[in-house]
């Protein structure tokens, strides 16, 4: 049984004397991280993407194509001011902060191609930093598991998840630093620019119930939802129709092709037709799928060690979410990058995981590339590596079931700090 202390501990954390790597080190290696992925990214930044840069280059971002897209080249306010209909394009398709993020970044680059990806890039940098700081807070030296990351350095500026990584990430330091409340607020917070934070509520909840502090879950609960209610609701009821844009093109989007899904029924039905014809059913198996591999892996930790912390469990809903949902964005892996440091510090699982989404991405976009007449990889290359991926998240979520707790002191946070009042 693993020796927990009451209330939820931190990650192994080492005493500040004992710590070769200290913040500015770490700050350092992020900023190179992010330099390098900037650099790689500036050859698109013109908008000019008629020779097939995107492809060849590896230097596609969502920025610049969703400037014109989400029709903020103007004063456009999102979903309060109507999109000019456009054939075969949405308009706020995004949760109203990210939605928001764009605005703000479009006001403050006169809304040109290069302007506007250099105010996201400043904007998204800051949330990197967030990150690091506060994972550093946590778990020291291991926010390196950010600031090396390929991912970060790939997706880092592919598309705003960063803004919601921020958040979550924030949210947890604020949650082992006996903040419910706070914590709360950030999930919902992150929840209104992105979905997964809000998941991530649950496994933290049934950290207070396990530590048998049901007032710090009811006030995580509700601190959550608050939040979330008080971002979205103006906007639910001053544009209802324009704020479930975002609910209506997940619920009604094709499979991905980075989705097991897609590639599944691509080998399952060779005759023809095409995954869209089943996005109803593929909504229902993906969520069972996904409740299905939680559970597992749940169950099996609990027989395994039944008195684990429950709050380890944001890694493996996380990972469950992606390994069975119908639509893998390439940036959805940046929102493990967190979760490896805190709850699977696991520098094999790490790495690997590591190599396999880099291998996706060069062979998605090289893919792309081969679809639009330019020299790239044949499908097969490209699915093989999506495959390669979803082994690797299957054997870390293995690691996560076997590994053994750590034996962990109550971190000063954790230990002198009083209960916030309900």
């Amino acid at each position: 049984m693993e020796a927990r202390s009451t209330p939820a501990t931190l990650p192994r954390r080492l005493p500040r004397s004992s710590r070769p790597i200290g913040l500015g080190l770490v700050l350092l290696c992020l900023a190179g991280t992010l330099i390098i992925g900037f650099a790689a990214k500036a050859p698109c930044a013109s908008g000019d993407w008629s020779d097939g840069r995107q492809y060849r280059l590896l230097c596609y971002t969502d920025i610049i194509p969703l400037l014109t897209t989400e029709q903020l080249a103007g004063g456009r306010l999102p979903f309060l001011d109507a999109c000019t209909p456009v054939p075969d394009t949405r308009c706020d398709e995004y949760p109203v902060l990210t939605m928001y993020l764009m605005r703000v970044a479009g006001w403050i680059s006169d809304t040109n191609y290069r302007g506007f990806f250099a105010a996201n890039v400043t904007l998204l940098w800051l949330c990197a930093v967030v990150v690091a700081v506060s994972l550093y807070a946590m778990v020291g030296a291991r926010a390196l598991y950010l600031a090396l990351a390929p991912t970060l350095l790939v997706y880092g500026t592919v598309n705003w998840d960063l803004f919601a990584v921020a958040f979550a990430t924030a949210a947890l330091l604020a949650f082992f630093g006996r903040r419910d409340i706070l914590a709360g607020v950030l999930l919902g917070l992150g929840g209104s620019a992105k979905f997964y934070p809000l998941m991530l509520a649950l496994p933290l909840i049934a950290q207070r119930l396990q530590d048998r502090e049901p007032d710090g879950a009811i006030r995580l609960g509700w601190a959550t939802a608050g939040s979330w209610v008080a971002v979205n609701i103006p906007f639910m009821i001053a544009a209802p129709s324009a704020w479930l844009t975002f609910f209506r093109f997940n619920s009604e989007r094709c499979a991905d092709f980075d989705s097991l899904w897609a590639i599944g029924w691509r080998h399952l039905h060779s005759g023809g037709g095409s995954a869209c014809s089943e996005t109803a059913t593929i909504n229902l198996a993906s969520f069972g799928a996904f409740v299905l591999v939680i559970g597992a892996a749940w169950g099996a930790r609990r027989h395994r060690y039944p008195d684990f912390s429950r709050w380890t469990l944001v890694f493996p809903l996380v990972a469950a979410f992606l390994l069975t949902s119908k639509v893998y964005s390439p940036q959805y892996g940046l929102w493990l990058l967190p979760l490896f440091a805190l709850a699977l510090p696991s520098l094999r699982g790490f790495v690997a995981f590591s190599l396999a989404d880099l291998s996706v991405f060069v062979t998605r976009f090289w893919w792309f590339g081969h679809l639009d007449g330019l020299t790239g990889v044949e499908q097969w290359m490209f699915e093989l590596a999506v495959v390669v991926r979803a082994a690797v998240l299957v054997a870390c979520l293995v690691v996560w079931i076997l590994r053994a707790p750590e034996m962990l002191p109550a971190t000063p946070a954790s230990a002198h700090r009083e209960p916030e009042p309900a």
